[in-house]
């Protein structure tokens, strides 16, 4: 018989897989807060971190999910994502590593600090045409905060990426999603590996979330192709201000 907490949990995966596929998400800005707001109504307890630890297995599976279909679809700039996947690796191991030590409230308002500013880029590019562009010189050092931030917060680094990749590495947007990730699959194993090592990763609760994210992102891949660009934009920014919202409220509305 499948528990209450475990159908929960897949169902988190599935919204976060779906919607990581589509927006080129991890699915952690799903994940982290979902299961923070969800677990304790089924009367068990979490915390940011572990939520985080747990998040890193999704993050890992929407990379390979997803990432596969949008190699079939010739979608991923492989090139462009093995050049700047070593940046956010090493992002990602120093941010997994300050995950283990900051106090949860520090994190959670880094968190939608982050989600706020990146949903403000997005909108400020709404408009831009959809050409390719030379890539700006500042794209390493973005890609490597960008992997600070998926060990962070393990939300896959897509928040940053998908930005990144679109406004300043001049990707049109689908195949600054589908590189993303491409690239936050690769990024996950290392944060993964520093959370199990810390001790914050729960493999029962990991699973789940991975079976629901691999089955979701498979569908969301497959719908992203039917979405215009400009209204894929907003739907992520909007995403990311509420996601803020909420973690900010969870956080400081009780100060």
């Amino acid at each position: 018989m499948i528990s209450a907490v475990t159908l929960a949990v897949i169902g988190v995966g599935l919204l976060a897989g779906v919607l990581g596929a589509i927006l080129g998400l991890g699915g952690g800005v799903v994940v982290v807060p979902a299961l923070e707001f969800v677990l304790p109504r089924f009367g068990q307890e979490i915390t940011i971190g572990q939520a985080v630890a747990i998040s890193q297995i999704g993050v890992l599976a929407v990379g390979l999910s997803g990432a596969a279909a949008y190699l079939q679809r010739g979608l991923v700039r492989a090139r462009t994502g093995y050049l700047l996947s070593p940046y956010t690796i090493v992002g990602g191991a120093v941010g997994s590593f300050l995950g283990l030590v900051l106090p949860a409230q520090a994190v959670a308002t880094v968190f939608a600090a982050l989600l706020l500013y990146s949903a403000y880029n997005l909108l400020r590019g709404l408009k831009r045409v959809e050409v390719e562009r030379e890539p700006s010189r500042m794209v390493p050092p973005a890609m490597t905060f960008a992997g600070i931030m998926s060990g962070l917060l393990g939300i896959g680094g897509g928040t940053v990426q998908v930005p990144v990749l679109n406004l300043m590495a001049g990707l049109p947007i689908r195949q600054a999603i589908a590189t993303s990730t491409f690239i936050m699959g690769l990024t996950a194993v290392g944060n993964a590996l520093v959370y199990q090592a810390g001790g914050l990763l729960d493999l029962r609760l990991a699973a789940g979330v991975a079976l629901g994210v691999l089955i979701g992102a498979r569908a969301g891949a497959g719908l992203q192709s039917r979405i215009p660009a400009d209204r894929l934009k907003l739907v992520f920014s909007l995403l990311l201000i509420f996601t803020a919202v909420q973690l900010l409220w969870k956080y400081w509305g009780n100060a």
